[in-house]
C-alpha cells in the first residue's frame, strides 16, 4: 500500500492523500441530523397500517373508528391517491413503473406481500397514531401466495398483477396476464460449436435467498404541505431529485411544487432510492394542515421495503485442454417481488463479464412473487450471478488441474473484449486485479490445518455516469464554498472537494462542501451506481476550470494586460514579466475587481468503463456443525485513481463484509403463507465483528479514460465475489460444492452428511 501511495503523491498534490472528512466532526459528536431528527413546530406523528397477508384482495376499508379517536388529525388510504398511469421512469440505479410504484406506496385493490402499506394515520403522538391504525378495519379476500421464482413462472401459478405481460427483449409482448414481466436474451458466436470444442463442460444449478441491504438507519420522512400548494420534504434519501420526481408524479404535482431537503443518511446501498413514506407523509400533511413525520421501525424496513432478489440460476461452461473458455450459457430467473423491476438485466450483463467468452448465450427473466418489491443492493444482480459463474469456473479448474487465478489470467477480459450483451470494453483492470491477488502475500502463504480451505473469485460492476451539477464560490479568505446535489453516503463530500482542490491547486481543507436541497442546486442524479466521485467529481473539475478562467480575467484587470498573457498553473495565476498571485492572494483582491467569482460545472456525457475485483479467502469449516469461520480475506480492486485511499479501503472492506453476510447467514425466511419469520435484527443475522477478520485491501489503479483523473466508482464491485470465493474455499476445506445461499451451518452440514453417505465404505 505504501508504494502505491508514493506513486500517487508524485503525480497529484491532493488526490491520493487522506484528509479528515469534512463532515467527520458532526458525525462523531452526534450533531449530524438524520431523517428522524427532523422536528417542526406543530408536528404530528404518523403510523402505517400494513397487510397481515401475502396475497389478498381488499374488499373494504373502514377508517371511522380511527378518525373518531381523540388526537387523530388525518387518515389516508388508497382513496386519497390519484390514479397514476403505467410509465417507466429511470431512478439512476434501476427503473420503476410509476403505476406500480404508486400501488406499492399504498395498496389499491390487492395486497401483494405481508407488510404492504394499506393506510396511514397522523396524530398528536406516535402512540395515538399506532393505536388508531390498529382500529382501521380492512376486509380481505385471501388469495394463494406464490413465493418461489420457478413456481411463479408456471402456467397455473396465481397471477399477482393483471396488467403484467411478458415483454420480450427486442420487441413483442405476451397476450395474457403473467408473473413473468420481462425476458432478456443475449447471444454471441456459435454456442453449440463452442461446447463441441470443449474438453471439459460443467453445468450446475444455483439458488440464492432474498437478502436485505441492512442499513442501520430506518426510512424516515417529514412533510410540510403549505397552503400555497408547495410541499417540503425532509428525508434520508439516496437522491433528493429522484425523490422529488417520484413524489411529484405520485401526487400529481409539478416538480416545481415539491422541494426535497436531504438529511444525513445512515446507509442505503441502493435501498433508499425508491420512495415509500414521502408521498404518504405529504398527503397526511395536506389533510391535517400540519407537518407530519413518518418513521419506519426495523420490522417495517425488513417487511415493507425492497430487498435484493432471490434467484434461480443455471450455468453451463466449457473450456479446452489449455484452459481457454470455449462457450458459456446462463439461465437466470430473478424475483422482482410484488411488482416488476428486479435487477435481472444487470445480472445478465455481469454474469460472464470478467472473461473473454467467444461463444455465449444468456436468458434472464424478471418474475413477480408475493414478497416486497425488490430494490437495488450494491451491484444489484451481480452477486447472484457471480456466485453461479465463479463456482462453475472453480470446478472447471479442478477438472483441468489448473490454478484458478492462472485460468482467470488466461481468460480475462481486456480492452477491446466484447461482452455477450454487446458492450466492448475500453481500458479496464480485470487482469491487474487477478495479478495483484496472485502475487499477494496472502495467496502465496501456506494454509495449514485440517478442514481449512482457500478460495478465489472475481467480480464486475459496470458503474454509471449520469448527471450532476456543482456550484463553487471563491471566498475572500482563499477558501471555496462548494455546493453539490449528491447526497453523501460514503464520504463523497470529501472526494468531490478533493477533485476541485486538485484542479485549483489548493488544499482539500480549503474547500467547504455542502449538500444542498432540490431548490438550491441544479439537477443531480441519485447517489448510486458508484457514480458520485466519478460524475459529480467531473462537475467539480469543470467548476474549478471555470474558476481558473475567471481568476485569470481578474488578474489581467489588475495587471492591465491581455488575458491571453495570463495562465493558471499549480495554484497560482501567472502573468507577463514573472508576475504571479497565489490563489489566496488573488481571492483577497477579487471583491475590488468586480462581481464575485462563481464557478459552475455540470456532467452527464461521460460514462464509466466498469470496475473489477478479485478476492481470496481462507476458511475453516467445523465438519460436525457446518459452521464456516472466515480466517483471512484479501480484496484487490481497480479504483482507477483512489482519490481518498482510506475511503476506497473502507468501501472495499464494507462490501466484502456484506458479501460475507450474504454468503453465510443472511436470508428472508418465510412460512408457506408468505409471512416473514425473522423480521428483526435479532433473527435476521447480519455479520458482527465476531464473524469477520480484518479485511486486507490491495488498491489497483488502472485509470478510466472517461475521467480526467482516471477515477472509477468503488462502492459496489467488492460485494460481488465473496459468496463464490467462500463457496470455493468450503469445497477445498471439506470437499462439498455449495449451490445455495446462504451457506448456513445446516446447509453446509447437510452437504457434508450427503457426501459421507455417498462415499464408498472403507
Amino acid at each position: 500500500m505504501a508504494t502505491v501511495e508514493k506513486q500517487r503523491q508524485r503525480k497529484y498534490r491532493v488526490l491520493g492523500t487522506r484528509p479528515v472528512r469534512h463532515d467527520g466532526v458532526d458525525k462523531v459528536t452526534g450533531r449530524a441530523r438524520y431523517g428522524a431528527d427532523t422536528h417542526l413546530p406543530g408536528m404530528l406523528y404518523a403510523a402505517m397500517l400494513r397487510s397481515p397477508h401475502a396475497h389478498a384482495r381488499i374488499v373494504s376499508i373502514d377508517t371511522s373508528a380511527a378518525e373518531a379517536m381523540p388526537g387523530v388529525h388525518a387518515v389516508v388510504t388508497r382513496e386519497d391517491f390519484p390514479d397514476v398511469s403505467n410509465r417507466i421512469v429511470e431512478l439512476g440505479e434501476g427503473a420503476v413503473n410509476l403505476g406500480h410504484l404508486s400501488q406499492n406506496v399504498m395498496a389499491r385493490n390487492k395486497v401483494l406481500y405481508k407488510g404492504h402499506a394499506v393506510a396511514a394515520v397522523a396524530a398528536d403522538s406516535i402512540h395515538i397514531a399506532r393505536e388508531a391504525a390498529q382500529r382501521i378495519r380492512v376486509e380481505y379476500e385471501i388469495l394463494p401466495p406464490v413465493l418461489d421464482v420457478l413456481e411463479a413462472m408456471s402456467d397455473d401459478a396465481p397471477v399477482l398483477n393483471e396488467d403484467v405481460r411478458t415483454e420480450e427483449f427486442g420487441g413483442g409482448t405476451g397476450d395474457r396476464p403473467t408473473n413473468v414481466a420481462k425476458h432478456f436474451h443475449y447471444e454471441k458466436g456459435d454456442v453449440e460449436a463452442g461446447f463441441a470444442r470443449a474438453a471439459v463442460i460443467v453445468e450446475r444449478e444455483f439458488r440464492t435467498a432474498t437478502v436485505h441491504q441492512g442499513y442501520i438507519e430506518p426510512h424516515a420522512a417529514t412533510a410540510l404541505w403549505n397552503p400555497d400548494g408547495h410541499v417540503t420534504i425532509w428525508t434520508c434519501t439516496q437522491g433528493s431529485f429522484t425523490a422529488r420526481q417520484q413524489t411529484a408524479e405520485l401526487l400529481g404535482l409539478p416538480v416545481s411544487r415539491v422541494r426535497v431537503i436531504p438529511t444525513e443518511i445512515g446507509g442505503g446501498f441502493g435501498g433508499k432510492i425508491s420512495v415509500y413514506l414521502e408521498p404518504v407523509a405529504a398527503l397526511l400533511a395536506k389533510k391535517s394542515g400540519r407537518p407530519v413525520k413518518l418513521v419506519m421501525d426495523r420490522s417495517e424496513v425488513l417487511e415493507g421495503t425492497g430487498p435484493t432478489p432471490g434467484s434461480y440460476i443455471r450455468v453451463k461452461m466449457g473450456a479446452d485442454r489449455d484452459g481457454r473458455i470455449t462457450a458459456a450459457e446462463a439461465y437466470l430467473a430473478y424475483e422482482a417481488g410484488a411488482f416488476p423491476g428486479s435487477p435481472i438485466n444487470p445480472g445478465c450483463m455481469c454474469i460472464f463479464a470478467c472473461y473473454d467468452v467467444p461463444n455465449g448465450r444468456i436468458d434472464g427473466y424478471d418474475v413477480c412473487v408475493n414478497k416486497p418489491r425488490t430494490n437495488a443492493y450494491r451491484a444489484p444482480g451481480a452477486t447472484n450471478a457471480a456466485f453461479a459463474a465463479e463456482t462453475v469456473i472453480d470446478e472447471i479448474c479442478e477438472q483441468l488441474g489448473m490454478d484458478p487465478l492462472e485460468f482467470r489470467l488466461k481468460n480475462a477480459a481486456v480492452e477491446g473484449t466484447r461482452r455477450i450483451d454487446g458492450v466492448t470494453y475500453s481500458r479496464i483492470g480485470m487482469k491487474e486485479t487477478v495479478e495483484a491477488i496472485l502475487n499477494s502475500e496472502h495467496y502465496r502463504s501456506e494454509l495449514k490445518g485440517p478442514n481449512r480451505g482457500r478460495g478465489v473469485a472475481s467480480g464486475f460492476w459496470f458503474n454509471v455516469g449520469l448527471k450532476s451539477t456543482v456550484v463553487a464560490t471563491v471566498n475572500p479568505d482563499g477558501t471555496v464554498s462548494l455546493v453539490e446535489g449528491s447526497t453523501d453516503i460514503g464520504g463523497t463530500r470529501t472526494s468531490v472537494a478533493m477533485q476541485l482542490a486538485e484542479t485549483l491547486g489548493i488544499a482539500a481543507e480549503d474547500v467547504q462542501p455542502l449538500v444542498a436541497d432540490t431548490d438550491s442546486v441544479g439537477y443531480t442524479d441519485v447517489t448510486g451506481g458508484s457514480r458520485v466521485t466519478f460524475s459529480t467529481g467531473i462537475a467539480a473539475i469543470e467548476a474549478a476550470k471555470d474558476i481558473q478562467r475567471q481568476m485569470c480575467e481578474r488578474a489581467a484587470l489588475i495587471w492591465d494586460c491581455p488575458v491571453d498573457q495570463v495562465r493558471y498553473e499549480d495554484g497560482r495565476v501567472v502573468g507577463p514579466d514573472g508576475q504571479a498571485f497565489t490563489f489566496k492572494e488573488l481571492a483577497a483582491l477579487v471583491p475590488s475587481t468586480g462581481e464575485p467569482i462563481v464557478g459552475r460545472g455540470t456532467s452527464g456525457k461521460a460514462n464509466q468503463g466498469g470496475a473489477f475485483a478479485t478476492e481470496v479467502v481462507d476458511v475453516e469449516v467445523d465438519p460436525d456443525t457446518g459452521k464456516v469461520q472466515i480466517l483471512r480475506f484479501t480484496v484487490a480492486q481497480d479504483a482507477g485513481c483512489a482519490v481518498h485511499p482510506s475511503y476506497v479501503e473502507g468501501q472495499m472492506q464494507g462490501g466484502v463484509v456484506q458479501g460475507i453476510g450474504w454468503a453465510l447467514n443472511e436470508e428472508y425466511i418465510y412460512d408457506d403463507q408468505g409471512r416473514m419469520l425473522n423480521n428483526t435484527f435479532l433473527d435476521y443475522r447480519i455479520p458482527t465483528c465476531y464473524d469477520v477478520p480484518m479485511i486486507d485491501t490491495i488498491i489497483v489503479e488502472v485509470p478510466d479514460p472517461n475521467h480526467p483523473y482516471g477515477v472509477r466508482g468503488v462502492g459496489e464491485v467488492p460485494i460481488v465475489p465473496p459468496p463464490a470465493a467462500i463457496a470455493n474455499a468450503i469445497y477445498r476445506a471439506v470437499g462439498v460444492r455449495m449451490d445455495r445461499l446462504p451457506m448456513s451451518p445446516p446447509r453446509v452440514l447437510e452437504k457434508i452428511l450427503q457426501s459421507r453417505a455417498a462415499a464408498p465404505a472403507q
